[in-house]
């Protein structure tokens, strides 16, 4: 499969400190790619350089499915076909779920009222809310507004399709009903990062699992072997650490 997401040489600097140093990695068109390992290691920082939401050394290279991310014009052409799911929900709240949803193919793609209407609908259902569409995102759990926003993210279309730690806001039984919608994703073939703490998940739905630790890829593979043979210690000693609690 060609790659959809090529990043070569990619440095993230803080002044002095050092987020990222130098990752190069691949992503098929169409792969589940799941990052896993502890707070502080570049993960989020990875998948946010993605889409530009975090700016990178002048010597670093982004590129999604031909395009290189770079400010300026180009930016605009690359946020259109990445879409992305954040900790917090950042929904509109003072618009409907269905507005929500509705609103960046009106404004980006041109889309009119009602086909994104009938588009906001289809993904609702998706994600299994359609019956939440008027209400407001503060009337809805957690769970619920995790799931408009990836519904959200969906109107786009994207090629790509970034998960910055979905889950770790919700309250621990909302955790599933986010991962299983998910999981259906997973499976209709769209490109998914997902930088996540849930093991399960990964074991479960990745293609590929990558572990980072103090801003590079200490390992990756399948999630057999990463789970199951690691070949490094440091994975070895971060697994135990997280599956043994």
């Amino acid at each position: 499969m060609k790659p959809i997401v090529s990043i070569k040489n990619l440095v993230k600097a803080y002044g002095s400190f050092t987020v990222l140093h130098r990752i190069d990695l691949t992503i098929a068109e169409g792969e589940v790619v799941c990052v896993i390992g502890p707070s502080g290691s570049g993960k989020s920082t990875l998948i946010r350089c993605i889409n530009h939401l975090e700016g990178f050394a002048a010597e670093s290279e982004i590129v999604v499915d031909g395009v290189a991310v770079l400010p300026g014009a180009n930016l605009a052409r690359v946020r259109a076909e990445v879409g992305m799911v954040f900790q917090s929900f950042n929904l509109f709240p003072h618009m409907t779920v269905l507005k929500n949803v509705m609103l960046a193919p009106m404004r980006v793609r041109g889309m009119k009222a009602e086909a994104a209407a009938a588009r906001a609908r289809d993904l609702l259902a998706r994600v299994g809310i359609l019956e939440q569409a008027e209400k407001f995102p503060g009337q809805l759990s957690g769970g619920q507004q995790q799931r408009v926003a990836i519904a959200r993210a969906l109107a786009m279309e994207p090629r790509v399709l970034l998960f910055d730690e979905p889950t770790s806001a919700l309250d621990p039984e909302m955790v599933g009903e986010v991962l299983d919608v998910m999981k259906k994703l997973a499976g209709t073939g769209v490109t998914m990062v997902v930088v996540t703490h849930e093991m399960g998940f990964a074991r479960q739905v990745a293609d590929r699992v990558i572990f980072m630790d103090g801003g590079r890829i200490v390992e990756s593979g399948t999630p057999a072997a990463l789970f199951d043979s690691p070949q490094e210690a440091r994975t070895r000693a971060f697994l135990r650490a997280v599956l043994n609690h």
